[in-house]
């Protein structure tokens, strides 16, 4: 017997209106869900939609620029101490860090053999004394001889050559006398500079000689020099002041709490470094105390020039943009617009500025939520104090 599958059940016309009549609700019901989300009105900030901010007028004064940069300490002077004849070490008077004056005495050579060659001459110098004396007589003699005929002039100008010939050995043998006198001389070796000794290189009884290595080096403490660049445009207002006067420099080492040691300009280079665009400068310092040491990094700052009537804005007011900087000065409508500036220089947390007036509202504070043409509002300060608790009842 053949099986036979039911027909599928087909929906009938009321059914069919029932799902349509759903359908609709559920669109009528989403259309006016988003209607009333989008329709509902959103609340408006304090102040209308105005930007909280804080202001600042631009300030007109006078400026000193004050310039910074790091330098290096320099001793003016610096020697090394070296052996002048070939000798022992006889005695070392000095210890190693000293301090010591110009002409003190160093160190002491064994200089018998220079006392002998002292000895030596001066004993030729007696010599020649007495052999020109002896031609001198003779030379009297001679003239008067010649005077009466009984010698020729060749006779004579012998006598005479022999004469200026012993005179001559007697400057040389001088000489010689001074030369060993000399010798003799560096036998005590006194110091050329005033300054601090370095490490003693040599002890008694230790070989000497010319160009061998130096016996001791003095470095020249007080005064003392701080070497450091600063930027090329800057030396024309270097140039200007220091003619004018001394332009007083400061000098401050890294140590925490250290106070500024002051000094005085003194030189300028002669050439530009085309490598850097800087110009190297040269400070001198009184440096009784030692605070400066030859080597030691320092920071120096000095105040070569003064900005007559400079226009100064808190730094954190002047804006960056695509192009060019900027300041968003604040109209009468309480509008904010940007106002292009040229920075001419930060210092202080301050910036002189061209391209506006004194006495204009720009804002300081706040600016990172501004759009040129949008409305600002001054920021009041919240109170910090804590509130009181009350007092319950007991």
């Amino acid at each position: 017997m053949k099986m036979v599958s039911p027909a599928p059940s087909v929906p009938s016309a009321g059914q069919h209106g029932r799902i349509t009549m759903l359908v609709a609700v559920a669109l009528a019901l989403a259309a006016g869900f988003w209607f009333w989300t989008t329709q509902k009105e959103v609340p408006k900030p304090k102040g209308g939609g105005a930007v909280p901010i804080v202001s600042a007028l631009v300030s007109a004064a006078d400026l000193a620029v004050r310039l910074s940069a790091t330098g290096t300490v320099t001793a003016q002077q610096s020697v090394d101490v070296r052996a002048q004849i070939s000798t022992t070490v006889k005695a070392v008077h000095i210890k190693e860090g000293q301090t010591v004056r110009r002409g003190d005495r160093l160190f002491s050579l064994d200089v018998r053999t220079e006392d002998a060659n002292l000895g030596k001459t001066e004993a030729q110098v007696t010599k020649s004394r007495a052999d020109l004396a002896n031609a001198e007589r003779n030379l009297q003699r001679q003239r008067e001889l010649f005077s009466q005929k009984f010698i020729s002039q060749t006779a004579l100008d012998a006598v005479q050559n022999q004469v200026d010939s012993l005179r001559a050995q007697v400057a040389a043998d001088l000489a010689s006398v001074e030369s060993s006198r000399v010798a003799r001389g560096f036998g005590e070796i006194v110091a050329p500079i005033a300054g601090r000794t370095g490490a003693v290189n040599v002890y008694p009884g230790s070989l000497v000689q010319p160009g061998g290595a130096a016996l001791v080096s003095i470095t020249q403490i007080d005064p003392i020099n701080v070497t450091f660049t600063l930027p090329e445009r800057e030396l024309p207002g270097l140039q200007r002041s220091l003619a004018q006067g001394a332009i007083a420099v400061t000098a401050k080492a890294g140590e925490i709490g250290a106070q500024p040691v002051e000094g005085k300009l003194v030189f300028i280079d002669n050439s530009v470094d085309s490598g850097s665009g800087t110009i190297r400068l040269k400070a001198n310092f009184a440096n009784p105390d030692g605070r400066l040491w030859p080597g030691m990094f320092v920071t120096v700052a000095l105040s070569p020039r003064r900005l007559a009537g400079a226009l100064t804005v808190p730094v954190q007011a002047v804006q960056t943009g695509p192009e060019q900087k900027f300041l968003y000065v604040i109209g009468d409508d309480g509008k904010a617009s940007a106002k292009p500036v040229r920075v001419l220089l930060v210092q202080d947390g301050v910036a002189v500025v061209e391209g506006v007036s004194a006495g204009t509202k720009v804002v300081a504070e706040g600016a990172q939520n501004l759009r040129p043409g949008g409305m600002v509002t001054e920021a009041k300060a919240e109170s910090t104090a804590p509130a009181k608790k009350k007092k319950g009842k007991s």
